[in-house]
């Protein structure tokens, strides 16, 4: 990989995909620390989205590149933490809302690539809601994976409202996006 490449906010969108494996290796650790350590990973790695952003934007680095792999380095992540969520807790009220998320991600990708394809891209750029949509995801992911009280907090159950309340702004999102897109949809 060229230097040019491997620029400070690159570096850190790689460290978030780098971070997938030690996530899924502390949750299922056999300890009382594997899952608030693979919560506290998950947790440091989604600050490192927000803060690649910034970065590359402050210090003039934005790239091709790493356009492309900002958004792959979350949907990884987070589609891995769900997988795991699901594997420890395999009721459908964990099920549901993660199939939401990831039909969601799986939708929305899919309508960008069309878009892009026809040139329309711009219909379909990310919007205030899918920023806070997934600020809440990756806090509810945070809550879900640590599972632990937290000075007499439920974390847990803090993170099902959470991850239900995500869930519902991933549709909305989701809505929204399809929305944009349905003149050109209609037209094709």
């Amino acid at each position: 990989m060229s230097r040019r490449l491997l620029n400070l906010p690159n570096v850190l969108t790689l460290a978030r995909i780098g971070a997938i494996p030690l996530v899924v290796v502390c949750y299922n650790l056999p300890t009382a620390w594997g899952r608030p350590a693979a919560a506290g990973l998950f947790l440091v790695s989604s600050l490192t989205d927000w803060l690649d952003g910034y970065l590359a934007r402050r210090l003039g680095q934005t790239s091709p590149f790493g356009r492309f792999l900002d958004p792959v380095a979350d949907k990884l992540i987070v589609a891995a933490a769900l997988v795991l969520l699901v594997q420890g807790h395999p009721h459908s009220y964990m099920a549901v809302p993660a199939i939401v998320i990831v039909g969601r991600e799986i939708t929305v990708s899919a309508l960008r690539e069309w878009m892009a394809e026809i040139g329309e891209r711009a219909q379909v750029a990310v919007s205030s809601i899918g920023k806070t949509k997934t600020t809440l995801q990756m806090i509810a992911i945070s809550l879900l994976l640590y599972e632990h009280k937290l000075y007499g907090l439920p974390v847990y159950e803090l993170g099902v409202v959470c991850f239900y309340v995500a869930a519902a702004l991933t549709l909305w999102s989701m809505v929204m996006y399809l929305k944009a897109a349905w003149p050109s949809l209609r037209k094709a």
